[in-house]
């Protein structure tokens, strides 16, 4: 079988179509499966994503940035291979990459989920000869439940804190925007929200997205109260002086982390969501057997665990590296 990918120092290398997939440092040719930080490295020479995307990735890259943007499905070709983006179902305009040379087909998920998400394109399986799969879940303690029924709680915790402020960290982009969706099946009631979180969400907005009415907290007046209130804050906001606006709060983290045993105590948080944008541990096995794969490679996250299932299972599989060694 014809190996189209291999890791390079700067990230996964395709040599026959002259690109790298999600760089972490600045290449000539970038092939982006979404916007999230970790996957969108600033200074490349030019980019190519997802459509949907595209609007992300320029806020987040700057307007010296050179993206183009394909629709969902189209073919491409670029050297001697033909390629194509497909929803991930992680975050707006997220994609997998399928990559088609004479004798293989290769799909790099990027991150992706399984579960419903009103805020972007489901999941679209993909039939390949090799799969490189992320793993940031990829345990058994890792399963979801109905995020429907994990966005009710969040409404019933806040319905709940009529006293006193809901802070509610999470991720600004993608996580943020899903709780705005999810709840806005719930209630009417704005939402207020951190500075960062607030262009990313009229981005969502102008995509189309339903989500709750927000509030940017910069614009409250002084003094005022937050009690009943939810807000939504990135992690970088915990312990800033910016919380002190809010007077008595509690304070909860959506996270698929949650899911782990003490977690939430550990990190003092008052509660703790498991809403994660990733595949779980079933997720990511129903994956693998269905793309009918041969050959199987593992990167982020709980790699080796899943390479290692894997092989015990009869599959091909390995674990690469295609994270910056300083990253968590």
């Amino acid at each position: 079988m014809r190996t189209l990918l291999v890791p390079a120092p700067e990230g996964l290398f395709c040599a026959e179509g002259g690109f790298h997939v999600d760089p972490r440092l600045p290449v000539p040719f970038a092939l982006v499966t979404h916007a999230h930080a970790d996957h969108a490295t600033p200074g490349c020479g030019r980019y190519l994503c997802a459509a949907p995307s595209l609007p992300l990735l320029a806020h987040r890259l700057g307007p010296e940035a050179v993206i183009d943007g394909v629709a969902y499905g189209e073919r491409r070709g670029l050297g001697g291979t033909t390629i194509s983006f497909h929803p991930a179902g992680h975050i707006l305009g997220s994609a997998q990459v399928r990559i088609e040379s004479p004798g293989a087909v290769w799909v790099v998920t990027g991150d992706y989920k399984r579960e419903s998400d009103p805020t972007c394109a489901p999941f679209e399986t993909l039939a390949c000869d090799v799969l490189v799969t992320e793993a940031s879940y990829a345990l058994p303690i890792f399963r979801w439940d109905d995020p429907r029924e994990v966005l009710r709680e969040i409404h019933a915790w806040w319905i709940g804190n009529a006293q006193k402020a809901s802070v509610l960290f999470c991720y600004v982009l993608g996580k943020a925007q899903r709780i705005l969706a999810g709840l806005a099946e719930l209630t009417e009631r704005p939402v207020y929200v951190h500075g960062a979180i607030e262009p990313l969400t009229a981005i969502y907005r102008a995509a189309g997205i339903r989500m709750l009415p927000t509030l940017p907290v910069a614009e409250t007046q002084k003094g005022r109260s937050f009690a009943g209130e939810l807000i939504l804050a990135p992690i970088t906001a915990r312990g800033l002086p910016w919380m002190k606006r809010f007077g008595d709060f509690e304070s909860a983290f959506a996270s698929g982390s949650m899911r782990i045993r003490g977690q939430r105590r550990r990190r003092a948080f008052d509660r703790g969501f498991a809403l994660s944008d990733h595949a779980d541990w079933p997720g990511i096995l129903r994956t693998v057997r269905e793309s009918g794969a041969q050959r199987v490679l593992a990167t982020h996250g709980h790699r080796d665990a899943l390479a290692r299932q894997l092989r015990e299972q009869g599959l091909v599989a390995d674990s690469i590296c295609t994270a910056l060694p300083s990253d968590p």
